[in-house]
């Protein structure tokens, strides 16, 4: 196929923490004052004739429950609404092994499963000990991504790499070590997944970065290098702002409130 292959790319949002506070999104908040800034779960989909590859994996009800997140679809059920079916899809990015991103692993059993090396290092190694930074993840999650290793089911990245035509992933680490983000060719222009590069459009305007972090100097140089590899600002994607819902359209109307379109131009 060829180099320039472009997608659609959806966001499918399959839960939310209503109750976040604004206070709990930054390390430095632009604005002191106390409110409620509400956080949204997606896991996303790039679609062509030839290929759907999906993008993260999210949780189920039984991590939701534990963690007090409200989950209102399976992850596997929000792609079902756009047609795709998690049981065919051969190919499945992992962002980074937090609970929210690779949680249904097994909801994709014939899924290539693309992660950086350093990602694996840092959920299996001694980083871990430490609550701070294995709070975050669900050693169930990590335990079945390491089967899938010994199953011959992992595709190991090494800072950039090509996924398909048209589709790279690239380490950008900040939140966790081997975090990567995923840019995409669209009839648009280039777009950039942030995933938890950037929780919030706010996290990457105001350089404010999301206080759950392994490298703050990272994260912050991930900002400029997403929107150096974007056609533009608003081509970068962030993980879990509900201002994605609102700024971009549902494919049908049944879908509103549920999947957006982000290979279209914004509704700012």
């Amino acid at each position: 196929m060829s180099p320039t292959e472009t997608y659609e790319v959806y966001a499918i949002r399959y839960g939310t923490f209503a109750e976040r506070e604004r206070r709990q999104n930054f390390i430095t908040p632009p604005d002191p004052h106390e409110g409620g800034m509400p956080i949204d779960y997606f896991v996303w989909a790039i679609v062509n004739d030839d290929r759907a590859i999906v993008v993260d994996t999210g949780f189920d009800a039984a991590e939701g429950e534990q963690r007090n997140r409200a989950i209102e679809r399976l992850p596997r059920e929000g792609l079902e609404m756009i047609g795709i079916d998690s049981l065919k899809v051969e190919d499945v990015i992992i962002t980074h092994l937090h609970y929210d991103h690779a949680g249904t692993l097994s909801d994709f059993p014939a899924a290539r499963f693309h992660i950086q090396d350093s990602e694996v290092s840092f959920a299996t190694g001694r980083h871990m000990c430490q609550p701070t930074f294995g709070h975050s993840y669900t050693c169930d999650h990590v335990v079945g991504l390491v089967r899938k290793v010994f199953d011959g089911r992992v595709a190991f990245h090494d800072g950039d790499g090509q996924v398909a035509p048209g589709i790279t992933v690239h380490h950008v680490g900040g939140h966790t070590m081997g975090l990567q983000y995923v840019r995409v060719m669209t009839k648009r222009g280039p777009l950039v997944l942030a995933s938890d590069a950037a929780h919030f459009y706010e996290n990457m305007e105001a350089s404010a970065p999301f206080p759950i972090v392994y490298n703050v100097a990272d994260m912050l140089d991930g900002h400029r290098r997403m929107y150096d590899m974007a056609a533009s600002t608003d081509h970068v994607i962030p993980g879990h702002d509900p201002l994605v819902m609102k700024y971009y359209p549902a494919p049908k109307s049944n879908l509103e409130g549920v999947v957006v379109r982000l290979d279209v131009d914004p509704q700012t």
